[in-house]
Parts: C-alpha cells; sequence; structure tokens
C-alpha cells in the first residue's frame, strides 16, 4: 500500500503545475468574457432593428415595389438592383482576383517588380469607398462610355472587392503545405496540374472566406453606386425578376434606405427599419450559401 501511495504522489500536480492551471483557466475565461462582448452588442442591435422593423416587416413589403413618393409600398426595385450589382461585381472580382492571387503567389518571382505589386495591393484595400466611386466614374461610365449603369456600378464594387480577394487568395494558397507540390513535382506533374489538381482544392476554404467579406461591402455600398449608376426611383413591375437591362441605370437598397432615411419626409419609421433588416438578411442570406460551402469543402480535406 506504501508503495501505491508513493507512486500517486510522484504523479501528483505540484504547486507551480497547479499556478500554471489556474493562469490557463483566468485567461480563458477573460477570452470566453471577451467574446460574450462583442457577440452582445450585436445581438441587440439585431434585436433592436427587427422589434422596430415588425410592423413593415412582410412579404408584401419585400415583393411590392415603392408607392406614393415611396413613402409606402416595398422595396422589390430596390432588392433586385442589388442582387444585379454584387452578382455582377462577384462575377468580374472573383474569376480576376483569384488568377492574379495564383499568379503572385505560384509564379512571379520574388523582385521589385512584384513587390511593387503586392504593395499596391494592399494600400489598394485601405482606399476609401469614394475614391473607388470617383475612379469609377470617371473610368467607366465616362472613359468607357458605359453611361451611369449596372455595368458601371457593377465594375466599380469589382475594382474595389478585388484587394481583398487577391490578398485572401495568396494567404490560403500560401498556406497548403511545400510538401504536397514537392510531391506531385517529383511524379512528373507540371506546375498548373499540381495548381489545379492540388493546391486549389485544399485552399478553396480560404479562397472563400475573403470572397464572403466582400459580399457584405459590396451589398453595403453606397457611394460607388450613387455616382455611377443608382437612382432616386424607377418603375418596375412588382415581382419582376428581370426589371433591369445592364446598360440601365437601377435602385439600390443602401442608396434606396439612405434616401427614405435623408430626403424622403413622412416614411414611417417601421419601414426605414425593415428595409435596414432585408438589407442584413440579403447579405447573410449570400454569407450563408458561401460559409455551407466553404464548411462542405473543408470536410473533404485529410490534412
Amino acid at each position: 500500500m506504501k508503495n501505491i501511495d508513493n507512486t500517486k504522489n510522484l504523479f501528483a500536480a505540484t504547486e507551480l503545475i497547479n499556478k500554471k492551471l489556474r493562469a490557463q483557466r483566468i485567461v480563458k475565461w477573460i477570452f470566453g468574457a471577451m467574446s460574450i462582448t462583442i457577440l452582445i452588442p450585436l445581438v441587440a442591435l439585431t434585436t433592436c432593428l427587427i422589434i422596430r422593423a415588425w410592423p413593415s416587416l412582410t412579404w408584401d413589403f419585400i415583393t411590392d415595389v415603392p408607392k406614393q413618393g415611396m413613402r409606402s409600398g416595398g422595396i422589390w426595385s430596390a432588392l433586385v438592383g442589388t442582387m444585379y450589382t454584387v452578382t455582377f461585381s462577384l462575377l468580374v472580382a472573383v474569376p480576376v482576383g483569384v488568377m492574379a492571387g495564383i499568379y503572385l503567389n505560384e509564379y512571379a518571382r520574388d523582385n521589385w517588380f512584384t513587390r511593387i505589386v503586392n504593395l499596391a495591393v494592399v494600400n489598394l484595400a485601405g482606399v476609401p469607398s469614394i475614391v473607388h466611386a470617383l475612379f469609377g466614374l470617371g473610368a467607366f461610365v465616362v472613359f468607357a462610355g458605359l453611361g451611369k449603369s449596372i455595368l458601371s456600378a457593377s465594375l466599380t464594387l469589382a475594382i474595389m472587392t478585388l484587394p481583398v480577394i487577391i490578398v485572401s487568395t495568396k494567404e490560403a494558397l500560401f498556406a497548403v503545405p511545400v510538401t504536397f507540390r514537392m510531391a506531385c513535382w517529383n511524379l512528373g506533374a507540371s506546375r498548373w496540374q499540381t495548381i489545379r489538381t492540388i493546391v486549389l482544392p485544399n485552399s478553396i476554404g480560404g479562397i472563400l472566406t475573403g470572397i464572403i467579406l466582400q459580399v457584405c461591402r459590396a451589398a453595403g455600398e453606397t457611394a460607388p453606386i450613387m455616382f455611377t449608376g443608382a437612382v432616386f426611383f424607377k418603375a418596375v413591375q412588382r415581382g419582376d425578376l428581370f426589371p433591369y437591362k445592364p446598360t440601365e441605370q437601377f435602385m439600390a437598397l443602401s442608396y434606396h434606405l439612405h434616401t427614405i432615411s435623408t430626403q424622403v419626409p413622412g416614411v414611417p419609421e417601421s419601414m426605414l427599419y425593415a428595409t435596414a433588416v432585408v438589407l442584413l438578411g440579403f447579405v447573410l442570406a449570400f454569407n450563408a450559401i458561401a460559409i455551407v460551402l466553404r464548411t462542405r469543402i473543408r470536410n473533404r480535406k485529410k490534412w
């Protein structure tokens, strides 16, 4: 029995170990409290928006068009316009951004030129949206002759979202172990075959993270679309999924919310909050689709 007691004492936690465990628990609780502190304002804000929007938050509000000088009716024309601009901008920004990230990480040599390009990409990510708006006005509306239209607004949003997509693509590709590439090269695979079959499938989760972040920004921006194509009001048919041509001006949720909040008197308060809730729900729906896709892809990884 004494031998057993002596053995237990050998494996008993010392005072130093107990001190480290206490410090670990304290740090754990601190980080947990910080996470909850971040969530509380988000939950409170969302709850407040939904409560104030509830009287107007109906299916008819979503599918109807603005009426009586936008003091009644719904937001269908603005919702469809936002769908158009976000979708078109992603169709342009995602292929270009991903291909640029692949080139910079997999093909480009480390020299002065690539360092300047990388510096330019990082700096572009911090440029205010109003500067992108002026660039889009000059480059697409005036110089390219597209006029104020969905195309001009979408291309402006694409330019604005490119830097984050490029950076996230580079970081996701860099996270793939070099040994994966070396194994493919030793088996006789070319560089492009390695990228296409090994590197990209194992980095798609990180790439989607960057795309998710840019969906939020593209849907919520007002200045770029206000300068390049968004209008105060445009008459469309209720429930029409294709009310705009790419060369036409359009309504958008973010600009519509700004308009009815600041320039249209007599708008019911619940309509303002309902518009904000729909915009928030639109962004969350896009994000949810991308997150589900990213999770499915990550679950297939073997490392």
